[in-house]
């Protein structure tokens, strides 16, 4: 077994977690000498990176040493938007009358002095406000108006979930405990292992910048992977990056308690040893246990409060603060201060739907052994399933990617428990033990708790999630046929939802701008004059009228100009030459006073903008699924992943719409449909 090397009882010692240390390891970011352990963030990237990335050997490492020499996030020309603008929005019109009255709005718009006046005051805000930088004129405005300031819970609404494929070297270990280790921790154990190495890239600056082919992508949004938590407020959130060089642990959540373990080495900053991880990470689970076993009663789930709105969250922090005093903290800065949270799970699952709930959300058996907040969250199960939850408020999927692609290479068979009788076991620090006599104490403590728990119930419990495997064939088969994977996968989903809503629904594809300075994403449009013309002549439900040539031959060239047109915007929204951002950016610019024009509220417009199908594409060999929230209460969340050789999605939706597993069965109607029109031979009639 991978852990028979783990026998004898090695010497403990206590973690002495908060320490200013010195050491020879260089960081890569430097942090003011005024707070020297944390940077609070305000949404502000080209803020935080004058001030953690001011120092020369800051710029000249691996990982930021292209951020001067990005290009600047551009702002189309104003007519050239407007043109894109109206073949996105007049397919969603339902009648002639929307049709006359959002081309004579957008008519009088462009021809508009306010529309000239909108435009030069954002060219103002890119040339003068940030003269002299490559920084970009939406980022602020994206991060704050799109994430900090949103009060919705981050739960379903902000956070993701990755699904990692299994670890194979664990077969042959079973899910009940092995000499006292499940699956779980086994693999947790190799985790943290991965972990800890990709970390140090990082914080030292010695990872290599990503490129899309030749060209370098922004690296920014990796200062806010580690030890990083997003701190609720009032009105508006802040986001905590605390001095890699001066924390050394990870959160160990269990059975909703928390744990800080040191993980690495303080002087080298590599992995402690693999017996001492799983040493540590089984006498959390240990201390779990006794707490919630304990004569003296449960403690409070303090998880739960990080998944309320985000007022009532800052409320939650307020007082813990008011009630705790200084201890309370002192615990909140250890938990915040974790490289990564890693929580431990007693479910078993074994379907993609029942991973996709418990990383998604968790739900009533395991949401409140979350701390929603942090920036990254890695989920593992008894059985050894795994996974990870990611807080979307300045970090997007893409870099996140990347930090997978080295965990789910990570296997428990690579680990080396040799020398076991000379490695510290390091006690794990129960992180609100000493505050939490005080927080029982609390009435007031205790209803918003019960509230913050009734509200978490209500809002898992009235989503739904669906998933749909696909394996009659992927990318391999789709380039084959001469079509780009992505917008054959798309037309396919615009289709099924075309079915599902019997009408077309604007549908937001994310296409990244990380090609540009603090570039995140631009919104490709499937919606068409050209999508329009091909799923209304599929249909509300198959016709298999395809064995007719014509038909089949018309429909095929209805699909290849659908898909054409989908790859055209792509490349614009892929250069930042979309429509969304620049039109909010206009928007942004109205002054009080001035009237808004009439664009912004036309009926149509706002319909195309509604997104009812939000869609995104993070495909990787070693993810089973992942997946989001819908973003508005009757629309879909749905994300896909392709692979060679097959195509998965996750579907979700509110409860009551009775749409996840009827998407799920239309998504593969529709792609067996397509791919008839490939494919003649299909038609070919049997000998028999």
């Amino acid at each position: 077994m991978l852990h028979r090397a783990i026998r004898h009882p090695p010497k403990r010692i206590h973690s002495k977690l908060i320490r200013n240390m010195s050491s020879s390891f260089q960081g890569a970011l430097t942090f003011p000498q005024s707070s020297p352990n944390v940077y609070e963030s305000n949404g502000d990237f080209s803020m935080d990176d004058s001030i953690l990335l001011h120092s020369s050997s800051s710029r000249t490492t691996n990982l930021y040493a292209h951020q001067d020499s990005l290009a600047k996030l551009p702002i189309p020309k104003l007519e050239e938007t407007l043109d894109k603008l109206v073949d996105t929005v007049l397919p969603l019109a339902r009648n002639e009358y929307e049709r006359s009255e959002f081309v004579r709005k957008l008519s009088e718009f462009q021809k508009s002095n306010l529309a000239r006046t909108l435009q030069s005051r954002l060219e103002v805000k890119r040339d003068v406000e940030y003269a002299g930088t490559n920084a970009s004129w939406l980022s602020t405005w994206w991060n704050t108006l799109g994430y900090l300031q949103v009060r919705d819970s981050v739960v379903i609404h902000v956070s993701y979930f990755f699904h990692f494929v299994d670890d194979g070297s664990l077969v042959g270990v079973g899910s009940d405990d092995v000499d006292g280790y499940s699956r779980g921790v086994l693999r947790a154990c190799s985790l943290l292992n991965a972990v800890a190495y990709f970390r140090k890239s990082v914080i030292s600056g010695s990872l290599p910048p990503e490129r899309i082919r030749s060209t370098p992508l922004c690296a920014s949004a990796y200062k806010y992977m580690f030890h990083s938590c997003r701190v609720p407020k009032l009105g508006q959130d802040s986001y905590r990056i605390y001095n890699p060089l001066k924390y050394n642990h990870v959160v160990v959540a269990r059975k909703g308690y928390f744990f800080a373990l040191d993980f690495v080495d303080k002087e080298t900053q590599d992995p402690l040893p693999s017996q001492t991880l799983a040493k540590g990470l089984q006498r959390c689970i240990e201390m779990a246990d006794e707490l919630e076993t304990s004569s003296s009663g449960q403690r409070l789930k303090l998880g739960y409060f990080t998944t309320s709105n985000r007022d009532d969250c800052a409320k939650a922090r307020k007082m813990l603060i008011e009630v705790g005093g200084g201890r309370a903290e002192k615990a909140l800065e250890l938990l915040e201060s974790g490289a990564v949270m890693i929580c431990l799970d007693d479910e078993e699952p074994v379907s993609k739907r029942d991973c996709a709930k418990l990383f998604l959300h968790g739900g009533s058996t395991s949401g409140y052994n979350r701390w929603f907040d942090k920036s990254i969250q890695m989920i593992v199960c008894k059985n050894g399933k795994a996974g990870l939850n990611g807080e979307h408020s300045m970090m997007d999927g893409m870099p996140v990617v990347n930090f997978a692609n080295t965990l789910t290479k990570a296997r428990c068979s690579d680990l080396s428990f040799s020398n076991t009788k000379d490695c510290p076991i390091i006690e794990p620090v129960d992180i609100f033990a000493e505050c939490m006599a005080d927080f029982l104490e609390s009435s007031k403590l205790e209803d918003l708790l019960k509230n913050a728990k009734h509200s978490f119930t209500e809002l898992t419990e009235k989503h739904d999630i669906h998933d749909q495997s696909f394996h009659i064939f992927g990318s391999a088969w789709i380039k084959k046929s001469g079509f780009s994977p992505d917008a054959f996968v798309q037309l396919a989903m615009h289709l099924a939802t075309f079915r599902l809503f019997k009408e077309q629904g604007a549908t937001y594809e994310a296409t990244q701008v990380r090609m540009f300075k603090y570039g995140r994403t631009e919104t490709t449009r499937t919606v068409s004059p050209a999508s329009k013309k091909f799923i209304e002549k599929m249909g509300f439900w198959p016709r298999f009228d395809e064995s007719d040539d014509n038909i089949r031959k018309e429909k095929l060239k209805l699909l290849k100009d659908a898909a054409t047109s989908h790859v055209n915007f792509l490349k614009n929204a892929a250069g930042a030459k979309g429509v969304d951002r620049h039109m909010l950016g206009l928007s942004l610019l109205i002054k009080d006073g001035e009237t808004s024009p009439e664009i912004f509220s036309d009926e149509v417009y706002c319909r195309a903008k509604h997104w009812r199908v939000s869609t995104s594409n993070l495909s990787h060999p070693r993810f089973d699924n992942w997946g989001y929230g819908e973003v508005v209460p009757d629309g879909v969340g749905l994300s896909y992943n392709i692979k060679r050789d097959s195509i998965i999605f996750n579907i979700t939706a509110l409860k009551d719409r009775n749409w996840t597993e009827r998407l799920s069965h239309l998504l593969e109607e529709s792609l067996l449909e397509m791919k008839t029109l490939c494919n003649t031979k299909s038609f070919n009639q049997s000998k028999l």
